[in-house]
């Protein structure tokens, strides 16, 4: 049974031969910051230090990482940068995004200093110079099309198209600050609703070029939004219903219309309670399953939407692999491998990019447990 065998047999909620393993097969299960050269450094591979990369580009893992650690998946695109927008870079560490967000590199990200929509009104936005999707660089659609087609046909990994498009609940906190966007989902939802149907413009552009030129060539895709704080979400179940569900559902659908591949949704935090939300508007794989809250633990996830949805992720990066021993990591692994992957619909992985402070020993720990506790080759 190949991998992509695994992959599918995964997806219909079916037992697989082997486990999925996931290391940056998609944007939100990568090594972040200097954690790829720290396990390069440890598995003695040669490499050169990477320069710093702005918001939203993430570096490919070294292929011999992937093939040491056995990785099951590989990524391919990116999110797309219109060459008609506001970007302004300002400084070695303070640029301007396309956005107009501006960004300020704080020592492990590209933190929002500036929120150019704080206290703009929905009248404001008539005049707001949007990113222009059709001045996306076709020659790099054309590249990132080359490497999904040669994966593709080789056949040997299972391949995701990370998401190339923010989602429209960030982009309004980046654009407006969150305490701004919190309170006009609120107190201003015509300045909501308009923003939103603004994004979705956008998105759906860029969803024309990019799942045309790469859809057919992929088995899952990706979009990321962030719902949930660590204990609950952003705003109550209802506020989601009305003002967000709609919109990442037409997002789902437009770009089923280019591809056959499922569609995973990331958002941080404890979303338990918009689970049935997101399965009813087409979200087949859910991450990254932080195992932190009594809701968000494997063994709740599994009772109550197991048969429904694939969980991806759910190894705790915030204590365990930072701090945990060996002998912890691997108990943690083998519960969670028997809990989520009873019956298929479990793809593994950590609950969220790994950063610095995980030792590249638990890294490697961490996959040699879930090859002894998922795989049969």
């Amino acid at each position: 049974m190949s991998r992509i065998d695994n992959f599918e047999e995964t997806m219909r909620h079916r037992k697989p031969r082997d486990l999925i393993l996931d290391l940056g097969g998609n944007p939100l299960s990568g090594l972040e910051g200097n954690s790829q050269e720290n396990l390069m450094k440890l598995l003695g591979l040669a490499g050169e230090t990477k320069e710093r990369n702005l918001f939203g580009k993430i570096d490919r893992i070294d292929e011999r990482i992937l093939r040491h650690l056995d990785i099951d998946t590989r990524s391919v695109g990116e999110i797309l940068h219109p060459e008609n927008s506001q970007f302004e870079f300002l400084a070695d560490d303070l640029y301007i995004d396309e956005w107009g967000i501006k960004r300020k590199f704080t020592g492990a990200y590209w933190d929002v200093v500036d929120p150019p929509l704080k206290g703009a009104t929905a009248k404001d936005l008539d005049s707001y110079f949007f990113p222009d999707a059709d001045s996306i660089d076709r020659g790099l659609l054309g590249e990132m099309e080359a490497d999904a087609k040669k994966l593709w046909e080789k056949g040997e990994y299972v391949i995701c198209a990370e998401h190339p498009v923010y989602g429209i609940f960030e982009l309004g906190c980046w654009l407006c600050g969150f305490d701004d966007f919190l309170m006009k989902l609120f107190i201003d939802e015509e300045f909501v609703i308009k923003l939103f149907d603004k994004i979705l413009e956008y998105q759906k552009k860029i969803i024309d070029l990019y799942y045309g030129a790469l859809g057919k060539y992929i088995h899952y895709t990706s979009s990321g939004d962030d719902f949930a704080m660590q204990n609950n979400l952003f705003m109550p179940p209802e506020t989601f219903q009305k003002l967000i569900k709609p919109y990442l559902k037409e997002r789902i659908e437009y770009t089923k219309r280019y591809t056959d591949a499922y569609f995973l949704h990331h958002s941080c935090g404890n979303v338990y309670k918009i689970i049935g939300d997101l399965i009813e508007i087409g979200v087949e794989i859910l991450n990254p399953i932080q195992p932190v809250t009594e809701e968000m633990a494997p063994s709740h996830l599994k009772q109550g939407y197991g048969k429904e949805i694939v969980f991806h992720g759910g190894i705790d990066t915030q204590e365990l692999l930072n701090f945990g021993s060996s002998a912890q990591i691997e108990e943690a692994v083998h519960e969670t491998v028997e809990i989520l992957n009873r019956d298929g619909g479990y793809i593994f992985a950590a609950a969220h990019n790994l950063q610095d402070d995980v030792p590249p020993e638990n890294i490697v720990t961490m996959f040699e447990a879930a090859r002894k506790y998922g795989r049969k080759r």
